[in-house]
């Protein structure tokens, strides 16, 4: 199998009927302790137009008989699939897209809690949308409180913030934990080669950047929906090296590709950056050289990558 070939990649799917607003996806993996949070959170909801798409990810805890007793609790519909073996939360999240009845998805993690009115003013927001800009909006974020009541990161610049991915990262490299939803037609027209899964952590980046890629913009707003626990055991978001090296090499090669053109000559030091973590991951990985330089697209960029290859180890 090529590098390259296990980018995801874009082919627009038309309309589909669907039976609710939104959809919310949940992925469990060994959150027994945590996952009353997410159903709390949703019997509360002043918006009731949702479903529930609730993934048991292979946990070897009582995950499975937790959320059996959980899903008794709901005031709302609930399909429920409990994975025998573990494949990661991005082989979860297409899973998902493909099981959606609503009209948006709205990732929203084992561990979580949200405000009462979060889905209504989610839909305010993206119904206060000028007419003229929705084809091409892919949904709303927000902002995220940790469990003490401190806001994670800082306000957006402005509030409504029309922008994507790609350009809040050049704008804003250490941007931290946003939480928002995006259109299922949109998210059911990605193609995610499955040979991704099961290799460790794969980053949600990827979808946000292709979409990024594909002209969509995202509507940013300063409001705080939802309660990110920043202590919580097993989080994705503590960085290991080797075991997310698969992950974080697919990334780069997403951004070093895809954006390259437009936009190296004016932030030239994203890209390095892009090469540099690439080299990283290299070293961990069992692809050669020229698998690489193969899936490389800018001669430029190629010529770095093979420049630092001996160093790779030092990175």
């Amino acid at each position: 199998m090529k590098l390259k070939a296990l980018l995801p990649s874009y082919f627009k799917r038309e309309n589909e009927d669907y039976s609710y607003m939104f959809t919310v996806f949940t992925p469990i993996y060994n959150r027994a302790n945590t996952l009353e949070r997410v159903f709390k959170s949703l019997n509360t909801q002043t918006f009731t137009d949702f479903e529930l798409v609730l993934i048991n990810d292979g946990s070897t805890d009582d995950s499975h008989e937790i959320a059996l007793e959980l899903i008794k609790t709901a005031s709302f519909p609930v399909n429920y699939i409990n994975n025998k073996r573990n494949q990661h939360k991005m082989a979860c999240f297409m899973q998902a897209i493909e099981q959606a009845k609503g009209q948006f998805i709205l990732p929203f993690d084992s561990d979580d809690e949200c405000i009462p009115s979060a889905l209504e003013i989610f839909k305010n927001e993206y119904d206060s949308i000028p007419e003229d800009k929705k084809e091409t909006i892919s949904g709303v974020t927000c902002l995220c409180n940790d469990q003490h009541g401190n806001l994670v990161g800082e306000l957006f610049p402005e509030s409504p913030l029309y922008s994507n991915t790609f350009l809040r990262q050049l704008n804003n490299p250490n941007g931290s934990e946003k939480w928002g939803f995006t259109k299922t037609k949109i998210l059911k027209s990605l193609k995610v080669n499955p040979d991704i899964f099961s290799r460790g952590y794969i980053p949600e980046g990827v979808i946000w950047e292709l979409i990024a890629k594909e002209n969509f913009s995202t509507k940013y707003v300063n409001e705080t929906l939802r309660t990110y626990y920043l202590d919580t055991e097993n989080a994705i978001s503590i960085q290991n090296h080797k075991k997310d090296a698969f992950g974080m090499a697919i990334y780069s090669l997403c951004v070093i590709n895809w954006f390259y053109n437009e936009y190296f000559i004016k932030h030239p030091k994203h890209f390095i950056k892009r090469v540099y973590t690439l080299l990283r991951a290299a070293q961990y990985l069992e692809f050669n050289l020229k698998d690489y330089t193969n899936a490389i697209e800018s001669k430029m960029l190629k010529v770095l990558f093979i420049l630092g290859w001996p160093l790779k180890r030092l990175f």
